[in-house]
């Protein structure tokens, strides 16, 4: 019980991980990642919140996990993504906690907007080794890919860039409904697509290591 419980404390650290990395690349005013694209042009464009927009944007990736898995899903798919609407929430609570706290941060000019891109996708990277080192559930954009790859028999990673692709095409379409302009997709968006995957490969290879995730799960890190 008590290792369920660490494994679920770091799942949740690094949903916190993953939220301030969104929104430190939200700061550098280049753009945000991919899998945020299209939450934070709307965000911009409605009153609404960019965490509020994510978990909207979940609860539709939700709906079409449950629409994939109509006629074949087990209890344990069930389960999993059932499990997603309250870690979506967490997220989202985490994203517009962040969008506080960051308030005032912003870049003086484009080589510290640059340094702020890259330290989000630090942050985030972290992130994501922390969310994926415990096994015990997936954020909603990654588990649609997983359940839409296994339907249709196609590989998730050639599913996954053109999910991102998706995402960031139909941002751009909204941002250009609603102003006749491309906003929140710049070259930021490319750098953090790019640098993130090689950045989490990095991480869980050589720095959050099996031994170090035995440590924490056994609670004796220092």
């Amino acid at each position: 019980m008590n290792d369920i419980f660490r494994r679920y404390m770091v799942f949740v650290a690094g949903l916190y991980f993953l939220a301030a990395g969104v929104v430190i690349i939200v700061r550098s005013t280049l753009g945000t990642t991919p899998i945020s694209s299209v939450n934070y042009v709307v965000s911009l464009n409605t009153p609404l919140t960019l965490g509020i927009c994510t978990f909207i944007i979940n609860m539709i990736l939700i709906a079409g996990q449950l629409w994939l898995v109509r006629d074949r899903r087990t209890r344990r798919d069930i389960i999993e993504i059932m499990l997603q609407i309250p870690f979506s929430f967490v997220f989202a609570a985490f994203i517009d906690l962040n969008m506080a706290l960051t308030q005032d941060l912003s870049p003086s000019g484009y080589a510290a907007a640059i340094a702020l891109l890259l330290a989000g996708c630090v942050v985030q990277a972290v992130g994501v080794v922390l969310e994926i080192k415990p096994h015990v559930a997936m954020m909603s954009a990654e588990a649609f890919v997983k359940y839409f790859s296994a339907r249709y028999n196609k590989e998730f990673g050639k599913v996954k860039v053109c999910f991102d692709v998706l995402l960031v095409s139909m941002a751009v379409a909204v941002s250009l409904m609603f102003t006749h302009s491309i906003e929140g997709v710049r070259e930021g968006s490319v750098i953090a697509a790019c640098l993130t995957g090689y950045m989490v490969t990095f991480l869980n290879t050589r720095v959050i290591t099996r031994r170090m995730w035995q440590r924490m799960r056994t609670g004796i890190l220092k």
